[in-house]
């Protein structure tokens, strides 16, 4: 199947001179279009696909330099190229016509040659533009897939986090979950271990978008309650969650990849209040008693899979009845105002210093008004996850 032919439209008001270019342009193989004066040529412009519009500079009713602005004013979807016909000696109408949108001009008098190859060069820039249209075009659908499947991957990535906004042996659990993308790259759990014993996670993988997601769920499939009681646990019963970081550093530091991720978790014993917990590189979480006493928990710690030969180890709290532990990723601490001034570790301890006051339930979702007050609106570029959890009675 032939391509269509490129159509040009000939503003000339002399009937002898538009019918001399029509016919050359014909003869290359071009479809001409002809039009007496400027106002039929913008109509023609709006109504054809022509791509290339050859004006003479004065013609009746719209001359080439009105005829040029108008071209130029036209939403179209595409580029018209504009030849304006002046004489040699034109320079300052030259100059207006390049301000009014003119592209090149043809000398009256000039070569037939110099004719050909002004539009032979304007074709190839034709048809340079309409591939990269093409191109556009192909990119804009597959992107568009690509964030439908991610949007359907971030909908199941949210079907694995849990829902805690409850009571649960004992302890009130609020939390919030905030991505920065479509898909994120934390996961966290609490879960009942047994009668007594309640289990607590919470990861943040390095990086962004669809390989930290793609980390972050295949964690959350492996920490399971199970693998908790499992891994999280000494040969007489008593709590190791950092043998389980262990465990798991030995695991991910294995991958070719270079993923790593940080992490908070432990084991509370709901009868006593006692904790066993380990921090591998996740922010410190707030303690705060009954009367808004706050002190962080953890000091530190190393990430989980960077270095196979990591350390990890064991620490305790005792969590008196109607206290908190408040965790939060680090994506808090780290957002930036307009100014780029971090919101801070002080602002987020502040936040939890008002447990108190507003109840458990409503720590995670301050927090987040908060930052958003803090970013004037702007999204987060971090995930954020806050994880809340009130002992209320023994």
């Amino acid at each position: 199947m032939l391509a269509p032919r490129l159509k040009i439209i000939v503003a000339e008001d002399s009937e002898l001179q538009r019918l001399y270019l029509c016919s050359l342009i014909n003869g290359l193989g071009y479809q001409a279009i002809e039009a007496e004066d400027g106002e039929v040529a913008l109509d023609l412009v709006t109504s054809t696909d022509a791509s290339i519009v050859i004006s003479d500079l004065n013609m009746p009713k719209l001359d080439g330099i009105g005829l040029t602005q108008k071209i130029r004013e036209l939403d179209l979807g595409y580029y018209v190229h504009v030849f304006m016909v002046t004489g040699a000696d034109e320079n300052e109408t030259r100059v207006e016509a390049l301000r009014a949108g003119a592209d090149d001009f043809i000398t009256k008098g000039s070569s037939t040659e110099m004719l050909k190859a002004r539009i032979r060069t304007a074709t190839r820039l034709i048809n340079h533009a309409a591939e990269l249209a093409e191109r556009t075009r192909i990119l804009k659908e597959a992107n568009e897939r690509i964030q439908e499947d991610l949007r359907a991957a971030a909908a199941a990535q949210r079907q694995l986090l849990p829902n805690l906004q409850d009571d649960m042996m004992g302890f009130g659990i609020a939390s919030v979950f905030v991505p920065s993308a479509i898909v994120s790259g934390d996961m966290f759990g609490c879960f009942a271990l047994n009668d007594t014993q309640l289990g607590f996670y919470a990861v943040d993988v390095s990086g962004h978008g669809v390989h930290a997601s793609l980390l972050s769920v295949s964690i959350g499939h492996l920490i399971t309650p199970d693998y908790v009681r499992t891994h999280a646990f000494d040969p007489a019963g008593r709590p190791d969650p950092a043998a389980m970081v262990a465990t798991l550093n030995k695991r991910f530091s294995a991958s070719e990849n270079d993923d790593y991720f940080t992490m908070f978790c432990g084991v509370i014993d709901t009868a006593t209040g006692h904790m066993d917990y380990c921090q591998a590189g996740y922010p410190s979480a707030f303690y705060v008693d009954q009367a808004g006493v706050t002190s962080p928990v953890g000091d530190g710690g190393f990430p989980v899979g960077m270095i196979s030969t990591a350390f990890y180890e064991n620490k305790s709290h005792h969590f008196e009845t109607g206290a908190a532990l408040i965790i939060c990723s680090d994506a808090a601490a780290e957002a930036g105002n307009l100014l780029g001034e971090p919101f801070g570790d002080t602002r987020v301890r502040e936040i939890a210093q008002s447990f108190p006051k507003i109840g458990i339930d409503k720590i995670p979702t301050e927090l987040v008004h908060a930052l958003n007050t803090w970013r004037d609106g702007a999204p987060l570029e971090d995930d954020l996850t806050v994880v809340a959890l009130e002992r209320k009675y023994q």
